[in-house]
């Protein structure tokens, strides 16, 4: 049976890919991409690998090729319950683990997304005619509708980690935590989330950063900029 490929964008959603490799104790290859230096985008050399040309890509070790993060996390957990990463079937911690599994990318990300592109259109060129309305348009949606988005969800992420106990899951270090740091991480380092407004979002990142796990997903990816 063939070894596991991590096809690794860098400073992508790919690095929880990688912890979770190194969490479960699989053994797998990386083969890197870095991103294009003008527009960051991936390199068109990940189309040959998934028509989609995104990271993160990985060809299981049956030689099936599975895409999103959420698909290939849940899969590799589930096709490993021994690493004890995914909780009980029909348990609380479950439910619970299933929710933020979604909630990552189908809420958390949106709105951070919508603030980067709408940073970008604020911060390109344009005639100096029409850069004062681009400039303006792009405030105006960054200060009604992005920026109180944010502040809605990651005071709701704060709470829950307050009330739900050190892991997103319940008591029990799981996938959820792997699939949340990615927008968590990006948070942060944006100036979405910080200690003084969100202190169990800060602590949980202290948390996972420390993981030797997580440590050694670095070593194997390579530089990631949302890392402490």
């Amino acid at each position: 049976m063939r070894m596991i490929t991590v096809h690794h964008l860098e400073d992508s959603r790919s690095q929880r890919v990688l912890w979770l490799l190194e969490e479960l104790g699989l053994p797998y290859e990386v083969v890197r991409y870095a991103r294009d230096a003008k527009t960051m985008l991936a390199p068109p050399e990940l189309r040959k690998v998934h028509p989609l040309g995104k990271s993160p890509v990985v060809v299981l070790d049956d030689g099936e090729v599975l895409a999103e993060s959420g698909a290939i996390v849940q899969t590799l957990a589930e096709r490993h319950p021994d690493g004890g990463l995914l909780p009980a079937a029909g348990t609380p911690a479950r439910t619970r683990c299933t929710y933020w599994l979604h909630y990552a990318e189908g809420s958390a990300m949106p709105p951070l997304l919508l603030a980067l592109v709408f940073r970008r259109v604020r911060e390109s060129p344009a005639p100096f005619f029409v850069r004062p309305v681009v400039r303006a348009i792009a405030d105006k949606v960054l200060a009604t509708f992005v920026r109180p988005q944010l502040k809605t969800h990651f005071d709701w992420i704060e709470s829950q980690l307050a009330s739900g106990g050190r892991w997103f899951a319940g008591r029990s270090f799981s996938i959820a935590d792997i699939q949340m740091s990615f927008p968590l991480e990006a948070a942060a380092s944006r100036g979405a989330t910080d200690a003084k407004r969100h202190p169990h979002i800060a602590d949980w990142l202290s948390r996972i950063h420390a993981r030797p796990a997580y440590r050694r997903a670095l070593e194997r990816g390579g530089p990631y900029g949302y890392a402490d």
